[in-house]
């Protein structure tokens, strides 16, 4: 029986040790099936969710925004455009933000320059800045601090100040299609830009008083209808009263006035808005245009002068055509140029009294000396010659800047780098898919790593002590130029006690025209000699030297019989005498004119012929 057992075993052994029969797997292929199976579903869902990501996100780029609200060529008011552009929207309300930098950029709360330099109440003597003259906040608040300042409350003002300060392009549209004889209701003003209407009703607006116009805004629809909240501070309303929509100074206490003359104006459709959405974009497209009148008249004059503009392509482009037609910077410029242009809308020097409509000295160049030049050219339509406000102290016809960010930032490295001040005070960020400009403007000071570190690649720290250092520089030169123009006020008003005639004090009157001029430029200026680091100095030093003249042809006036000096100049010292001087080694008549200059010292300017 052995012999079956042994086979009975060995038949055991060989069933456990061999494979199992064909088509049956085991159980570790099995799992090793699952696992591949698996992990193969997991990659294809998510490379599936991936691709829908991507889609979805390119979606998202290509329509950045849903419009959901229509607005229009009224929508001043920017609360319905917050619905269609969130984004934008959102960043464009935080500039009520009061954040500042060291030398107070952004939106610092408005402390009085008068009282922080007081020197200003002597540059400003006889204008009305010499009042009230504050800290810049942000946009939001732009028309409230003009609507409340002592410059408009206690001295008569234009409508022209509305050009920059306010929302006022569909009210231009209004005034001039009702001067026109034309439909000016809701529907018409919503309709298109008309720019023709909008000239003419710039030119009259600017013609009114500040009240006058003011009143205007308030008639004219802001695409809201229904008296509602205004969303800034810097908005006003019929309710919401301001010396600006108040028609007479509210009674006094125990006054039998009952105060009926300063109720504001029944008739108002809308609500004063400072420069918002409708100031620089489309409504229908959304793309950045140009709307303030100052600019366009502006702009052409600048391209048909004779100055260089490597920095503006598309004027030098324009100049190399036919030049049939002014140039117009929303059909010519790039969209990179119109990032700046929206900005020197109002950001730049221009003229804006009584006088004559509001415009924009620059019909021979951007520099301080060329505007000047173009002041100085210009007659009133009286034909008188231009000023700006009579001095004060001394009584000469001198110029007031307001505040040309535009014009000195066209003299610096990053306008000729092609750098637009939106890339800097709007710089692009990121929001989900999104390449937006932020619309909180401010201090790039403020933003240094989207402002600045996008070109940059240097420490922040070091970026900010760079952009101070050259603003400690340009105040402590501001300080000087201020010192050279008191002593120069002073010695003037010397000369006139002393019995100066008027022809002998104009050629100082001019000398004084200049030097304000110039210290007025970059003292006004908002960034501090930033904009353009050389050319800040070099106007202030100019500032300088015409103060110093003017003060020292004042001196000769007040002592004109002072005898002349009889001291002896003493000889040059440090220098061999010509007639004890070494022979040239240079034969006569050839190359006698090369040999090296010899300094104070007696040292050779020639490099040495051996290491010494």
């Amino acid at each position: 029986m052995t012999p079956p057992k042994e086979h009975e075993n060995s038949s055991s052994a060989a069933a456990a040790g061999s494979p199992p029969p064909h088509g049956r797997p085991s159980g570790r292929t099995v799992a090793l099936f699952a696992a591949i199976l698996a992990a193969v579903g997991l990659a294809t869902f998510g490379v599936i969710a991936l691709l829908v990501s991507i889609f979805e996100r390119k979606q998202e780029a290509r329509t950045p925004f849903v419009r959901l609200v229509e607005v229009n060529e009224v929508s001043t008011d920017p609360a319905p455009w917050g619905i269609n552009w969130a984004t934008e929207f959102d960043s464009y309300r935080r500039t009520v933000d009061d954040s500042e930098t060291q030398y107070g950029g952004s939106s610092a709360m408005p402390a009085s320059k008068l009282e922080e330099q007081p020197w200003l109440k002597r540059l400003y003597a006889g204008y009305a800045f010499s009042i009230d003259y504050r800290e810049a906040r942000g946009h939001a608040y732009m028309l409230y601090d003009q609507e409340v300042t002592e410059r408009v409350t206690k001295r008569p003002q234009t409508g022209a100040c509305l050009h920059c300060h306010a929302s006022a392009v569909p009210m231009y549209r209004r005034l001039g299609l009702e001067a026109q004889g034309k439909k000016a209701d809701a529907e018409t003003l919503a309709a298109d830009f008309n720019w023709p209407a909008v000239m003419e009703g710039f030119k009259l607006a600017a013609a009114m008083d500040y009240a006058s116009a003011h009143a205007e805004l308030l008639k004219t629809p802001d695409g809201t209808p229904g008296e509602n909240a205004p969303l800034f501070p810097g908005g006003s309303s019929t309710e919401i009263a301001t010396p600006a929509n108040q028609p007479a100074a509210p009674p006094e206490p125990n006054s039998k006035d009952d105060g009926d003359d300063a109720a504001p104006d029944p008739h108002a459709m809308g609500e004063a808005h400072p420069v918002g959405c409708i100031d620089c974009h489309d409504p229908k497209t959304m793309r950045v245009r140009i709307t303030r009148p100052g600019f366009v008249e502006g702009i052409a004059a600048l391209a048909a002068s004779d100055d260089r503009l490597p920095h503006l392509p598309s004027i030098e482009r324009w100049r190399r055509g036919d030049r049939s037609k002014p140039y117009d910077a929303n059909a010519e410029a790039s969209r990179q140029e119109m990032r700046s242009f929206v900005c020197a809308q109002c950001h730049v020097e221009y003229y804006c009294s009584s006088k004559e409509t509001l415009f924009f000295p620059w019909q021979k160049g951007l520099k301080a000396e060329q505007m000047e030049a173009a002041f100085s050219a210009h007659k009133f339509p009286d034909g008188t010659p231009f000023f700006d406000y009579v001095h004060g102290e001394t009584g000469a016809k001198v110029y007031k800047a307001q505040h040309p960010e535009f014009e000195l930032w066209a003299q610096g490295v990053h306008a000729r780098s092609g750098v637009a001040c939106a890339d800097c005070h709007m710089p692009y960020e990121r929001q989900g898919a999104r390449k937006v400009s932020t619309h909180w403007v401010r201090s790039p000071l403020l933003n240094i790593n989207n402002a600045c570190q996008t070109c940059h690649n240097v420490p922040e720290a070091e970026l900010r002590e760079k952009v101070i250092t050259t603003q400690r520089r340009t105040t402590g030169l501001i300080k000087v130029a201020a010192a050279a123009m008191t002593d120069m006020l002073d010695a003037i008003r010397d000369a006139e006690a002393a019995g100066a005639t008027p022809e002998q004090l104009a050629p100082i009157f001019e000398l004084q025209k200049k030097a304000m001029w110039r210290l007025d430029f970059i003292n006004s200026e908002n960034s501090l000699g930033f904009h353009a680091p050389q050319e800040a100095a070099r106007v202030l030093g100019e500032s300088i030297d015409f103060s110093r003249q003017a003060q020292v042809q004042a001196l000769r006036l007040r002592a004109p019989e002072a005898p002349p000096s009889t001291r002896p100049v003493e000889p040059i010292q440090g220098v061999t005498p010509t007639e004890k001087a070494p022979p040239s080694a240079a034969p006569p008549g050839e190359n006698a004119d090369a040999a090296a200059p010899v300094d104070a010292a007696g040292d050779s300017d020639a490099a040495p012929s051996a290491p010494q």
